[in-house]
């Protein structure tokens, strides 16, 4: 597997590279934050509406840094909450993409951070938000429930071997 793809989101082509503890400068573009969450070896997967089963997370809002984001999102999806750690960004670039135009909603290049969760506190499922399910699912099944680009496998890999270890978003 490559650390980099190629996807369609609205029609558009992007392009993804997994950049495993990159650390961002700050000037770079946070767009979102993403948790791999486990607790007792399995993963927490959210059925968030009209996509399908993915991992917890979403857009950073105006004044949260990432780690807040992280912590709300997981909450919000998931309920549930943790301890967590970076393990990386993937670069999301538009570039390549003939209809990308200036006043778009996301940059030219932004990046999507991502950690792994341990889960230390789960609270009951409400779906109050934007989810619909949550489900535990064994990290050898994952590919045959999450609908997802690639890149997606390569970062489980990751959140997978990085138990204790401590990386860093931006410098």
């Amino acid at each position: 597997m490559r650390n980099q793809s190629y996807v369609m989101w609205d029609g558009q082509t992007v392009g993804l590279t997994w950049q495993p503890y990159k650390p961002l400068k700050g000037s770079d573009i946070v767009t979102s934050v993403h948790g791999y969450c486990f607790l007792d070896g399995k993963l927490v997967l959210v059925q968030v509406k009209e996509r399908g089963f993915n991992v917890p997370g979403g857009h950073v809002e105006n004044g949260e840094s990432p780690e807040q984001a992280l912590r709300r999102e997981i909450y919000e999806e998931a309920y549930i909450d943790g301890d967590f750690t970076y393990i990386g960004a993937i670069k999301v670039d538009h570039s390549g993409n003939e209809k990308f135009m200036g006043n778009f909603k996301y940059p030219k290049i932004g990046y999507q951070l991502f950690y792994r969760v341990d889960i230390t506190k789960c609270f009951p499922f409400l779906g109050q938000h934007e989810t619909t399910a949550r489900i535990w699912v064994e990290p050898e099944q994952v590919h045959q429930v999450m609908d997802d680009h690639e890149v997606a496998l390569m970062v489980l890999k990751e959140a997978l071997a990085n138990k204790g270890k401590v990386g860093t978003a931006i410098e």
